[in-house]
């Protein structure tokens, strides 16, 4: 596989592995079954991710912002870039398992929306039952992809080529001379110019201040005194 087509699969798995969770984080999760008496009419209530696992939304979007600095970061930043990726990517991963492994204590606050009961121990007395769907597993899968694409970066980030740069100076050729700037380029350094508040077509004008050349008038007198037969007068 070339280096591009790394750098292509690694950034691609930050996308899907931070948008996976982003989505699975705005599903349902649990069919929440309370005990008899305990409130509501006995259907069982719906507790989506963002109750269960609320920081999936802000590891989600941190993966995604991730994925496009990826896409312009030098050799040396992507392996940064590469250990934050591996952070976020094992705490999606956390936090989906601990959600799994316990998931009393994942609706408990619905339980006290349901009911006003607070705490660990009473809410879990009015659990009566708790159905899982898959949306649990597909975040754990969207942070195990965000390690295995922080790992591509690890182990092939080195090799990536570089971004090209649209705002870069005149290249030069191999003889030293400044290759010639392509209109395109020319129109990109003018549209800099416009939002910095300069207008590339405005032609330089004197500073402000400087006086300006008197225009010589050969058909009128300079002076008083210069006037054909002033002496005369």
């Amino acid at each position: 596989m070339t280096p591009a087509r790394l750098k292509l699969t690694a950034i691609l798995g930050a996308i899907l592995g931070g948008g996976l969770a982003m989505l699975s984080w705005s599903q349902t999760w649990f069919e929440l079954h309370l005990v008899a008496g305990a409130g509501g009419d006995g259907t069982a209530i719906a507790v989506s991710g963002q109750l269960a696992s609320p920081a999936l939304a802000a590891l989600g979007l941190a993966a995604l912002a991730l994925s496009a600095a990826l896409a312009l970061a030098g050799p040396g930043l992507r392996i940064v870039l590469g250990a934050l990726e591996f952070l976020l990517g094992g705490c999606v991963v956390l936090a989906a398992s601990l959600t799994l492994a316990d998931p009393v204590a994942a609706v408990a606050p619905a339980v006290t929306e349901a009911t006003g009961v607070a705490g660990a121990e009473p809410t879990a007395a009015l659990v009566a039952g708790v159905d899982a769907s898959l949306w649990p597993l597909a975040a754990f899968a969207g942070g195990a992809l965000l390690v295995v694409s922080a790992l591509l970066v690890f182990v092939t980030g080195a090799k990536w080529p570089a971004s090209s740069s649209r705002y870069g100076g005149a290249k030069l050729r191999q003889d030293g001379a400044a290759a010639p700037v392509s209109s395109r380029d020319r129109a990109v350094e003018e549209w800099d110019e416009l939002t910095r508040g300069d207008d590339p077509t405005e032609e330089s004008e004197p500073p402000a201040g400087a006086a300006a050349e008197p225009e010589d008038h050969p058909d009128r007198p300079t002076a008083r005194g210069d006037e054909p037969g002033a002496a005369d007068r």
